[in-house]
């Protein structure tokens, strides 16, 4: 898997994010275009600690723990999985502003390359460097896909 610390991997998804159109419509899913840009930003926004998760009791992080590596990684995640609850994004958002919030958090993620030491995530436990790196572009690869870019 990629991962969206490398130069060539973040290159790609900034030319993919710059490909979409406002009136881009999803291969599957129930979200339109802005609502995903909007979306993306929420596992970005918890590895940098910008917003916090309450943690799960015992029995969703035992659960959690057994899909961990799914997160990070070679195999493309199902369309259509669930999403936390706090990640769903039902209202309208304006396509030019959530573009532009998410191209800012991704480069300040991938500006983090050089940390060494990552909090936790507070449903998933630890992730390396590597897998934070991985898991933030396999979920972007995703729902970029799910527009046809």
């Amino acid at each position: 898997m990629k991962s969206i610390f490398t130069t060539e991997a973040h290159n790609e998804i900034m030319t993919r994010i710059e490909k979409l159109d406002e009136h881009a419509e999803a291969k599957w899913g129930k979200m339109n275009v802005s609502q995903m840009l909007a979306h993306c930003k929420f596992p970005l926004q918890v590895a940098l600690q910008d917003i916090s998760l309450e943690k799960p009791n015992v029995f969703k992080r035992l659960l959690f723990s057994m899909f961990k590596s799914s997160l990070y990684n070679d195999r493309p995640w199902k369309q259509n999985l669930p999403t936390a609850n706090e990640f769903v994004v039902t209202h309208d958002k304006d396509f030019k502003t959530e573009k532009n919030k998410l191209v800012e958090i991704i480069n300040r993620f991938h500006n983090e390359k050089i940390r060494a030491e990552w909090p936790a995530h507070p449903m998933f436990g630890k992730f390396t460097q590597e897998q934070w790196g991985k898991m933030q572009y396999k979920h972007l690869d995703h729902h970029l896909k799910q527009f046809g870019v």
